[in-house]
């Protein structure tokens, strides 16, 4: 079989693919959200409830998915949750009401659970140290793909059909990634398409316990070990804190755009998904932003992540002051500033994540890290439905902002490099 060049940045593209279809999937309720309410007859305080549906259940099942693929794998576990998650995802089509409707999104919310822990195993696998936040920042940039492509997607759905049509294309598209998935990815070790420079390139720079596959190399801690570890804490208070940022600009710009600026729904498609453009950027630039810090600001490689995690977090005040505007154009690009920010710091926490932990427990810490961070985005948007329609969204999007500088603090007093570090990589292969 011929050699691929840069093969590792073809398995971080399929990881992003899954991604990609993996938020469309989640953002295709908030667009639909202003036409649904009405065909389902649902106030804000019950959409709300849908979407803590979805949430509590994503919440409570990353650990539980990000055990199951540290146990199974990243290939067969990937797959598995991926096309659980296309089945969810069709069903909501069928929903007649607000309660029927939470059921089929709180049975996405548990499938697609495994997303983030699956990508940043699967770059654990395929990328040296000093390569992986670059590598996060590229398949993250999926998330924000994915909710950057819902809006003209759902609304054109909607104008040729009905908002059901856009549930049931997203999940044919999942089950199209799944069979994908299944065929090409394959471990470093068995990928037979991988050059042998650049297979000692990715396993020079890897940590002793990433370079081989087999649990009998790094024992998978127990999930109580990984909870009471400081570096745990160091991860789950800010994710706890910041969770609730990305999950309302996920659950409520469109609506947000409806109610709030008077858009219509052609308004909503044209401007909707810039936000997310804008974190796209802030995924990539998150992940250059590391390898920069390191070179240019003097401080060693997980220093350097949290310096990206600070820059993410100041930005976030951009959104904190979209009360100050008046034109809704200039309110969009306050959530464009929001949007970068987030996805910044966020891709940051999953490079520090990475590095913190072992090749068999990277993808359960990484679980209870996002369980920790969607019971704050759960509790939030309960406090959210209630007080949106009393003081408006201002104030809420100012909390956002406190929220993250709390957590860019705490993860720089908490978080500690591992004792264990990476090994020099050798030179990067030719054209790889």
């Amino acid at each position: 079989m011929g050699k691929v060049k840069g093969m590792r940045w073809w398995m971080v593209g399929m990881v992003t693919a899954g991604l990609i279809v993996n938020y469309l999937a989640r953002n295709t309720l908030s667009v639909a959200a202003p036409t649904m309410m009405h065909d389902l007859h649902m106030t804000t305080k019950e959409y709300s409830y849908v979407v803590v549906a979805w949430q509590a259940c994503y919440a409570l099942m990353q650990p539980v998915a990000g055990y199951i693929l540290d146990a199974i794998g990243t290939k067969i576990g990937f797959a598995i949750f991926a096309c659980a998650w296309s089945v969810a995802c069709a069903a909501a089509a069928f929903a007649g009401n607000w309660q029927g409707l939470a059921v089929f999104r709180g049975m996405l919310g548990l499938t697609e659970a495994a997303g983030i822990p699956a990508g940043v195993k699967a770059t654990t696998e395929w990328f040296p140290a000093r390569e992986r936040s670059v590598a996060i920042g590229w398949f993250n940039i999926g998330s924000s793909i994915g909710a950057l492509l819902a809006p003209p997607l759902v609304v054109w759905a909607i104008m040729a059909g009905s908002w059901e049509w856009a549930f049931v294309i997203v999940g044919v598209l999942g089950g199209i990634w799944t069979a994908l998935w299944m065929l090409f990815y394959k471990h470093p070790k068995n990928q037979k398409a991988l050059s042998d420079a650049e297979r000692d390139y990715i396993l020079a720079g890897q940590e002793a316990q990433y370079r081989e596959e087999g649990a009998a190399v790094a024992p998978r801690a127990r999930w109580t070990a990984i909870v009471k570890s400081r570096n745990f804490r160091a991860i789950a208070i800010p994710r706890f804190l910041s969770e609730p940022a990305w999950q309302t600009f996920n659950a409520w710009i469109p609506l947000y755009m409806a109610t709030e600026r008077h858009m219509n729904l052609k308004e909503i498609a044209m401007f909707a998904w810039l936000p997310f453009l804008a974190a796209d950027m802030g995924c990539v630039l998150g992940g250059y932003l590391s390898p920069f810090f390191h070179k240019y600001c003097n401080v060693g490689l997980f220093q350097s992540r949290k310096l990206v995690m600070i820059t993410g977090a100041v930005c976030m005040i951009g959104p904190a002051c979209i009360g100050l505007v008046s034109s809704p154009y200039t309110a969009i690009a306050l959530l464009c500033v929001g949007g970068f920010a987030h996805q910044t710091l966020s891709g940051a926490l999953y490079a520090i994540t990475s590095d913190m932990f072992g090749k068999n427990e990277v993808a359960t810490a990484t679980g209870l890290g996002g369980m920790c961070g969607y019971l704050g985005a759960t509790l939030f948007t309960l406090f959210f439905g209630v007080l949106v329609t009393q003081v408006g969204y201002s104030p809420l999007f100012v909390m956002l902002a406190i929220f993250d500088v709390i957590a860019a603090i705490t993860l720089c007093l908490l978080a500690r490099e591992r004792t264990t570090p990476p090994a020099l990589p050798l030179a990067e292969p030719a054209m790889a």
